[in-house]
C-alpha cells in the first residue's frame, strides 16, 4: 500500500510538473497596455492571446495615450505595451527610465516606413518628388483644401509623437508659410483624404505602414513617398541620418514596432520575455486586418475573431512561439 500510495504521490508530481512548464505563467496576472488608435488593438490581443496560452491571466488592454503608456510601463502600473515604435518613440522610451529600467529585445512587427505621400498621377504629372517643392505657388495650389493658398497636409493627432516630428520639419525646411499641418482625429481625416483621391483630386498627408489606408492606397502604386532635403529630428534624435539604404531620405527612420516592459517583470516571468522576443507580425497582414475594421469590423468581437482566425491560419508559427517561451521557464523551486 505503502509503495502504492508513493507511485501516487510521484506521478501526481510529475503531472503538477508537466502543468508548469505548459502554463509557467499561471497565477500571475498581466496588465496589456495600449495606445489611442484601435488599428493597434489586434497586435496587442495576439499578445495577450499568446500570454493566456502561458497560463497568465491577461486583463483587457487598457487605452491611453503613448506618452502615458510608456510612462505606466516605466512605474511598472502596466505588464507590456506591444505598440512601441522604435526609433518613433525613443523619446517616450528615455523619459519612462530607458534601457535601464525598461525591456525592448525582438521585433515584433520589423520595418515599417511612414512619411509624407501624395498620389501617384500628381507626382508624375507634375515632376514633384520632394516636400520641399511645395515652397512654388502653383504646386501648393494643388493641395490647398481650404483655399488659404497653403497646402494641406493631413498629418498627426496632437500628442503624437509624428505630430512633433512634422511641426519640426515645417521649420527646418522652411515651409511653415507654404504648408499646413491639420491635426486631429487622424482616421477621420485620412478617410476624407481616400475619398478625394478617389475622386480624382490631388491629396497630400502623412502615413505610415502597417495601416488600413496603406491597403486602400498602396505607398509605390497609388501614392508616392515624398522625400525630405535632408534629415531633421527634434528632441535627442538630433543629427540622425533618416537616409534609407535605398539611398531615399522620407524624413523618418525606418521603425520597428517592438513590444516593451519593466526588465524586472521580465526577470520574474521569462516565459513572457522570451515570448516577446520571438514574436513577429508581417505588416501586410496588420494592414489587412486593419481595413476590416475601417469596413465596420471594430467591435472589440469582431477584433477577437480576428485575432482568432490568424492563429488558425497561422498556428505553427503561433505554436513555435509558445514552445520557445516554455522552453525558457523557470521552474519553481518545490519544497
Amino acid at each position: 500500500m505503502t509503495r502504492v500510495m508513493g507511485i501516487g504521490l510521484m506521478l501526481l508530481a510529475l503531472a503538477a510538473t508537466a502543468e508548469a512548464d505548459e502554463q509557467p505563467g499561471q497565477g500571475v496576472a498581466v496588465k496589456p497596455l495600449v495606445g489611442p488608435m484601435p488599428d493597434e488593438l489586434f497586435q496587442t490581443l495576439l499578445v495577450s492571446r499568446a500570454l493566456e496560452e502561458l497560463g497568465y491571466t491577461v486583463e483587457p488592454p487598457a487605452p491611453m495615450s503613448y506618452a502615458d503608456a510608456h510612462a505606466a510601463i516605466g512605474r511598472g502600473e502596466g505588464s507590456f505595451l506591444a505598440v512601441h515604435w522604435d526609433p518613433l518613440n525613443d523619446d517616450l522610451f528615455a523619459a519612462a527610465g530607458g534601457d535601464r529600467v525598461l525591456f525592448r529585445s525582438g521585433l515584433y512587427v520589423p520595418e515599417a516606413l511612414q512619411g509624407y505621400l501624395i498620389d501617384a498621377r500628381t507626382a508624375r504629372e507634375h515632376r514633384i518628388e520632394r516636400i520641399d517643392q511645395l515652397k512654388e505657388p502653383a504646386l501648393r495650389r494643388l493641395f490647398d483644401t481650404d483655399g488659404d493658398g497653403k497646402a494641406n497636409l493631413v498629418g498627426c493627432a496632437p500628442g503624437w509623437s509624428c505630430e512633433a516630428i512634422i511641426d519640426h520639419h515645417l521649420e527646418a525646411y522652411g515651409l511653415r508659410d507654404h504648408i499646413t499641418h491639420d491635426k486631429g482625429d487622424y482616421d477621420e481625416r485620412i478617410a476624407a483624404v481616400v475619398r478625394r483621391k478617389r475622386s480624382g483630386k490631388p491629396v497630400l498627408y502623412y502615413g505610415w505602414t502597417p495601416h488600413w489606408a496603406s491597403a486602400l492606397l498602396r505607398p509605390g502604386a497609388d501614392v508616392v513617398w515624398l522625400e525630405v532635403p535632408f534629415s531633421a529630428l527634434p528632441g535627442k534624435r538630433t543629427g540622425v541620418d533618416t537616409t534609407l539604404v535605398t539611398g531615399h531620405n522620407f524624413g523618418f527612420a525606418l521603425n520597428n514596432q517592438r513590444i516593451i516592459s519593466r526588465k524586472d517583470w521580465v526577470a520574474a516571468n521569462p516565459s513572457a520575455g522570451r515570448l516577446f522576443e520571438v514574436m513577429t507580425l508581417p505588416i501586410e497582414d496588420i494592414s489587412a486586418q486593419n481595413l476590416r475594421m475601417h469596413r465596420g469590423e471594430r467591435s472589440p468581437a469582431d477584433i477577437a475573431r480576428h485575432v482568432d482566425a490568424w492563429i488558425v491560419e497561422n498556428q505553427a508559427l503561433f505554436d513555435s512561439w509558445l514552445q520557445k517561451a516554455r522552453a525558457s521557464a523557470k521552474r519553481p523551486e518545490r519544497r
